[in-house]
């Protein structure tokens, strides 16, 4: 059997943005909530954040999932809030403390407004469910009450830890745990200069800090200017190293963004609206169909990557409203059951993300999101239950929709995009993939085959983060953004063509005469940097365009299924 080392993959955060620090998602397909108030008077910072917008609102009786069709102007919603008294700290203590009482909500309209995350009626999630185990119940009973109450700076301050260091220890972790908190107030006050600073240092996707990485290398373009052929020689005299980076360059807006927004302005037209006349659903205008891959592969501007993403896999899935309302309502139920993975999920949680605005506070919106969006899902299905690939793949959802609709997408991903092979114990799909890929190095590229052959290199050893993750780990968060996009509209074949590409890329450091072991898998086990994302999704569209080789990664895919049914899969890969 192969041995695939899940536990190996690093946890570079997955990019999303932060409500009150980048508007530019509250976007044609966005369902974000937003800060209200002193933030939505901030103005324009010089590092391309836009200024926040509140129009009126419509009334609407799903204002948290509702789209705006005009791509120009952003929308926001105010987050529903409770004006209740909060819980003090040893509420939030240990599960001996259960059952919990909830806090009241006030009588006032605001605090009736339901949370898309969890509502004050909902009074299951604090109490223990049948065989729920003690510490499993601290976890989601936790996450359960702060979102009664939120915590102070969210966003720009570290939060107090509640769940992996029980609070009660001394009188001052009490105090700590007490003052952090939110109150009413919190959501309505105006910035401090520390918080201005912080939004006014962030990137275009929310970042204030790139993860360092202990491999950061460029991938050139030069290679992929060049037609993926069969190589029927090799090169041993370059070098085994490939040119290194000190940092992950900053995101950069597209020279042509403004134009392609215009188009997709054009192209998309709502399909669905709700009762308050906001896009719920879009479609592609009848006469713009044959633009919409060329498009895509160009770069799906990010105010229309929700809508772009949410048609996508409605259209892949063959799914829409009904569904959508159906796992919504799943997603809200199973908030209120025990999962026996909340231990491992809170542990991965706050290192998944931690270099986002967003995710930066410990219990914060964000945190609490993922949180509550993994353990949703790790109810979904018996089989697949939860793994760490799905934390870096649910952020990135997060990052363009409420918990709600990640979790659809996450539903879609498994039921439609194979993602459920992905996750399934003994990662099938994932050694399918890997199988495909080895078969078109040994037909394309028999020199570097041989070359992983002679140096001993199983392509489970650099490649499962890769496939497991969707690229969320090994690629800069744009050129991650980029590389979605084709996968939603296409399938998961995209993925492995990507590791082809990188694998081409690098050839002739694979085949140097001075390669070996150690050079070949630290050099595919980087962080891989884009020269440019154009050339890199150029070559790979024009690939997937190559019929002659898609029909054969459909044959190989048949070729394991036999292999496995057989029992020769554990011969068959590197």
């Amino acid at each position: 059997m192969h041995n695939v080392n899940v536990a190996a993959v690093p946890y570079s955060p997955p990019k999303s943005t932060r409500d009150s620090a980048a508007s530019h998602h509250s976007s044609p397909g966005s369902t974000r909530t937003s800060r209200p108030s002193s933030q939505q008077r901030r103005s324009e910072q010089s590092n391309g954040i836009p200024q926040i917008v509140t129009p009126p609102r419509r009334s609407s009786s799903r204002p948290s999932s509702s789209y705006n069709d005009d791509a120009s102007t952003p929308r926001t919603h105010a987050s529903p809030r409770t004006s209740s008294p909060r819980p003090t700290s040893q509420a939030l203590l240990t599960p001996e403390t259960t059952p919990l009482t909830p806090p009241k909500p006030s009588a006032s309209p605001k605090s009736r407004s339901k949370s898309p995350v969890s509502s004050p009626e909902s009074h299951r999630s604090f109490a223990p469910s049948e065989g729920e185990d003690a510490e499993s119940f601290h976890v989601r009973s936790t996450y359960a009450q702060l979102d009664m109450t939120g915590v102070k700076g969210d966003g720009y301050e570290e939060g107090v830890e509640r769940t992996r260091a029980r609070i009660g220890m001394s009188r001052t972790s009490e105090l700590r745990a007490e003052a952090a908190l939110a109150d009413e107030n919190e959501k309505a006050r105006e910035l401090t200069p520390k918080e201005v600073e912080t939004l006014a240092s962030l990137d275009r996707y929310g970042f204030f800090s790139i993860p360092s990485h202990d491999r950061l290398i460029l991938l050139p373009a030069s290679p992929l200017q060049k037609p993926f052929t069969r190589l029927s020689s090799v090169s041993t005299g370059g070098p085994a190293q490939a040119a290194s980076l000190t940092s992950v360059p900053p995101p950069r807006t597209p020279a042509k963004e403004l134009s392609r927004i215009a188009k997709w302005n054009r192209m998309l037209e709502p399909l669905k609206r709700d009762v308050g006349a906001n896009v719920e659903l879009w479609t592609v205008r009848h006469n713009k169909e044959h633009k919409l891959r060329e498009r895509t592969y160009k770069g799906v501007p990010d105010r229309w990557r929700a809508a772009a993403w949410e048609l996508f896999t409605a259209r892949y899935s063959k799914t829409g409203k009904r569904e959508m309302e159906k796992w919504a309502e799943e997603y809200r139920e199973n908030l209120d059951k025990a999962s026996s993975y909340d231990v491992q999920i809170d542990l991965d949680v706050p290192r998944t993300i931690s270099g986002h605005i967003m995710f930066r506070t410990r219990y914060g919106s964000g945190q609490r999101s993922l949180f509550h969006v993994l353990h949703s899902f790790s109810l979904r299905c018996e089989d697949c239950g939860y793994c760490q690939g799905m934390g870096p793949i649910a952020a990135t959802l997060l990052c363009y929709f409420d918990p709600e609709r990640a979790y659809s997408c996450l539903v879609r991903l498994h039921d439609a995009y194979a993602m459920h092979a992905i996750f399934q114990p003994g990662f099938p799909g994932l050694l399918e993939a890997i199988y495909v890929q080895e078969r078109i190095m040994q037909q394309m590229m028999p020199g570097v085959y041989e070359a992983f052959k002679k140096h001993m290199i199983s392509t489970t050893s650099y490649a499962t983060k890769w496939y497991i993750t969707l690229f969320a780990n090994s690629v800069p968060f744009q050129t991650q953004l980029r590389l979605w996009d084709v996968f939603l509209l296409e399938g998961y074949d995209i993925f492995v063509v990507v590791a082809i590409s990188i694998v081409w890329v690098y050839r002739d450091h694979i085949t140097s005469s001075s390669a070996s072991f150690e050079t070949v898998l630290s050099l595919l086990s980087s962080f891989f940097v884009p020269e440019d994302d154009d050339a890199l999704l150029s070559w790979i569209g024009k690939v997937l365009d190559d019929k002659k080789l898609r029909a054969n990664m459909q044959q190989w895919r048949q070729e394991w299924k036999q292999l496995v049914a057989t029992g020769q899969d554990s011969t068959a890969l590197l």
